[in-house]
């Protein structure tokens, strides 16, 4: 009798596990399909950056995105300092393309939100990314935050806030935490630093955690972007 109860809890908890595994994949499957369906996008920003020892005004610009990894900044004046691989910028990044392993990780609160916390790692060995963990607000269904982990250029932590475009899945403000190292100055131009000497400001930034804060003022979702925007000559020098 106790080894058929037992028997019977076990053949529930397989059941359990497996139908929390096939949720977890339906879950993100909904929410990719969701960000998928921008193809390309051109918004007016305003973006704040901020770097231990710089002194970095406020950018004003357009950012154009065409799926799937094409982005290109405009400025309307100002300092721009971007990632290594600016093309971070967009949630349609951070989430796998291809097949994945997703695993159910729970919940937790985002800003008096109740999310679901999924782990996705891609089955591409080629993939930069390794593993992205993203809280998902199931009834907008939306990523409020992303997590990702990667070969080559450390930890990025995506938060997103949502108004005006929710139904398309793209945020009205977004916030990025990443490493130090991963700025980069753009040719030609020069930066102010809080300490006397540069040398001494730019020394030991491992491990240094830097912000970018963009707002998105404006839309114009799914125009047909042209390729010819994302060339080198229609680019800063």
């Amino acid at each position: 009798m106790i080894r058929r109860s037992l028997n019977t809890i076990l053949i529930l908890l397989c059941l359990s596990v497996q139908a929390s595994a096939a949720d977890a994949n339906e879950l993100f499957n909904t929410l990719r399909r969701k960000i998928f369906s921008v193809q390309d996008y051109t918004a007016d920003v305003k973006m704040k950056i901020s770097v231990k020892y710089m002194r970095i005004p406020q950018l004003a610009g357009t950012l154009y995105f065409k799926s799937p990894d094409k982005m290109r900044l405009e400025r309307h004046g100002g300092l721009s300092i971007l990632p290594r691989k600016n093309i971070n910028l967009t949630i349609r990044n951070l989430i796998p393309a291809g097949s994945a392993t997703v695993i159910d990780a729970g919940q937790a609160q985002i800003g008096g939100k109740t999310t679901r916390i999924i782990k996705v790692i891609p089955e591409d060995d080629k993939s930069d990314l390794v593993l992205a963990k993203i809280w998902v607000d199931e009834t907008s269904m939306v990523a409020l935050r992303i997590e990702t982990a990667t070969r080559n250029e450390g930890t990025l932590t995506m938060d997103l806030e949502y108004g005006r475009y929710i139904s398309n899945g793209l945020p009205d403000k977004l916030l990025l935490t990443l490493d130090v190292k991963d700025f980069r100055m753009p040719k030609g131009m020069t930066m102010d630093y809080t300490e006397s000497r540069p040398d001494e400001a730019l020394k030991d930034t491992k491990g240094k955690k830097g912000t970018i804060q963009i707002t998105y003022l404006s839309y114009k979702i799914n125009t047909g972007l042209s390729d010819k925007i994302f060339t080198p000559e229609a680019s800063e020098p």
